[in-house]
């Protein structure tokens, strides 16, 4: 299901939430029909959390269905709510605070900015339980920001180039296509949040992007 609805009225979700098959981790103000849009259209357990004390989620975290990588600065007890709602999650050693920013992954892989070091890949590779590679993302380093994949495809920004789709087509093993999303934004993961089950995106979205980010995620197969 795709859906267009915004945040108390702002249409960068994937800034805020954090989001894999299962779960979907919102800030902790969060309206209750927002909660509902989120249920219905994603088919996920709901989990109210902060990331380093902020409402900012899906910018400092990013997680598929093995676990969840966090910002080094996210404190001892909100690691501990999260795991006490069963999920695995480790902080990044590197001192990037915005890993949701850095990181495109789903449950076949991820792909990591050029930014982050090899100590950080290694605690990627094992929590989230997949291969890594690194690339950027139409020459950016903010590739969570301006891509969003899950297990059944992949929309980039569109001057992504054809190495760099390959490379996130091989690592992610989906098919990838380019798209926009609130009427002409780039910043095509920092503005929606998916998975395989469907996806949110800002209501200044259009008809045309809707179209393309369904073709581009997968939903019109079968």
């Amino acid at each position: 299901m795709i859906r267009r609805i915004n945040l108390s009225g702002n249409p960068n979700l994937g800034v805020y939430i954090s989001v894999t098959d299962s779960v979907a981790l919102v800030p902790q103000n969060t309206p209750e029909k927002f909660e509902d849009a989120l249920r219905e259209a994603l088919d996920v357990e709901v989990l109210r959390a902060s990331i380093s004390g902020s409402s900012l989620n899906g910018a400092l975290s990013v997680g598929n269905s093995n676990g969840f990588i966090v910002s080094n600065q996210t404190m001892d007890r909100e690691i501990e709510a999260l795991a006490g709602a069963g999920l695995e999650v480790m902080r990044i050693p590197d001192r990037f605070t915005a890993v949701g920013n850095l990181v495109l992954a789903n449950d076949n892989g991820a792909v990591v900015s050029p930014l982050l070091s090899e100590d950080s890949v290694d605690v990627i590779r094992k929590v989230l339980e997949v291969d890594v590679e690194v690339s950027t993302v139409a020459g950016l380093n903010i590739i969570g920001s301006v891509g969003a994949a899950t297990n059944r495809g992949a929309l980039l920004h569109p001057h992504v180039s054809k190495e760099e789709m390959e490379i996130i087509e091989g690592a992610l093993d989906v098919s990838a296509d380019v798209g926009t999303v609130n009427h002409g934004v780039t910043l095509v993961g920092a503005c929606s949040a998916a998975n395989s089950n469907g996806v949110l995106v800002g209501e200044e979205t259009t008809g045309p992007e809707l179209a393309r980010i369904e073709e581009a995620l997968g939903f019109l197969e079968g």
